[in-house]
């Protein structure tokens, strides 16, 4: 197979050396199951203090789409409903899942991927206004990811204003944090886990796309939420027989903050992407200031690019352009960074 320089996504590579280090110095352990071990005891203990949250239960699922599918389904009765932007993950990139188990996905169109709380009381009133409102499906749930799908992120103020009403309407708020490192890590962003805790009923710490071979960690905040999950996370796929494997990468992970240096590294990688591609005279699809970003490409440039590099194709964007997402990662080589830019000049 041709070798290919990767910018198509943040999780082409396998994991960080000490992840594998770690995972083979204690390999021949013998732990408990299904995540009941020592490894994510501890792990769920140092989420909980960096959140400022002892109240909150920790769990730790196999992958971002199983995260969804079974936070999602644990919240909701069966004739509630999911709200998102139309970009939103859960409405164009995990196959139906929401749906599949019965739930509803109602979208709203957003601005640079993100939704805002008047959106949400909008479609909270529209609901509840309209006399035959038991025979249509009712939002209960809204959410959102940070960085969105666009590469864009919503700051403290913006939470606040949406979390405000959530509790306006009586809605569940949840946060898809896949990428949430590298949002973290990114220029301007004045979000915290602290932040996130005080705000979201329930948000997740990525990290199959930030340094782990696969895993993300559920923080539920919300108490009333709490009771069963761990029946939902079996019965939707989401728990690992082996869960000392995912213990064990997030505790190396958040060791030494390990999870944010690496972080830094995608958002340093991007931001000397985007301006070398500024200063080449490419312009960008939106204004992204994280690992993500979305170039306008000639078509023909892109039939060069395709021979050497893979990226996302995102959209047409005219007659003879499109719009393709280049994505840095935890362990992007700069002078892959510097390559690339040399043939897109």
């Amino acid at each position: 197979m041709k070798k290919m320089i990767r910018f198509n996504c943040d999780y082409n590579e396998g994991a960080h050396p000490r992840i594998l280090e770690t995972l083979v110095k204690t390999n021949m352990e013998q732990t408990p199951g299904y995540g009941e071990d020592p490894y994510c005891e501890k792990a769920a203990k140092v989420i909980k203090n960096l959140c400022k949250r002892e109240d909150a239960a920790v769990h730790f699922l196999v992958g971002g789409t199983q995260a969804n599918l079974t936070v999602i389904s644990s919240i909701l009765r069966p004739y509630q409903a999911v709200l998102c932007v139309e970009e939103g993950h859960i409405n164009v990139h995990e196959t139906g899942a929401i749906e599949a188990c019965g739930h509803k996905v109602m979208t709203v169109s957003g601005k640079d991927g993100k939704i805002d709380a008047e959106q949400i009381k909008e479609v909270y009133t529209q609901h509840w206004s309209d006399s035959s409102h038991e025979h249509m499906t009712q939002p209960k749930l809204v959410y959102i990811s940070n960085p969105t799908e666009l590469g864009t992120m919503y700051s403290k103020t913006e939470l606040e204003a949406i979390r405000n009403a959530c509790n306006e309407c009586g809605l569940y708020l949840f946060l898809d944090g896949a990428r949430l490192g590298y949002g973290l890590m990114a220029e301007g962003n004045d979000l915290t886990l602290e932040v996130l805790a005080e705000n979201c009923d329930v948000f997740y710490i990525g990290g199959t796309k930030v340094g782990a071979l696969f895993g993300e960690a559920v923080v539920i905040c919300n108490k009333a939420l709490q009771e069963d999950f761990r029946y939902l996370i079996k019965q939707k796929g989401g728990m690992l027989a082996k869960g000392r494997l995912l213990g064990i990468q997030f505790l190396e992970l958040l060791k030494d903050g390990l999870y944010f240096e690496i972080a830094g590294h995608a958002i340093r990688m991007a931001m000397i992407l985007k301006k070398g591609l500024e200063e080449a005279g490419y312009s960008f699809f939106i204004d992204s200031v994280t690992n993500q970003q979305f170039v306008i490409v000639s078509d023909e440039k892109l039939e060069q690019l395709k021979e050497k590099y893979a990226y996302t194709y995102q959209q047409r964007y005219d007659a003879t352009s499109s719009v393709i997402r280049l994505c840095t990662s935890w362990a992007t080589k700069e002078e892959d960074v510097y390559q690339l830019l040399k043939d897109m000049r």
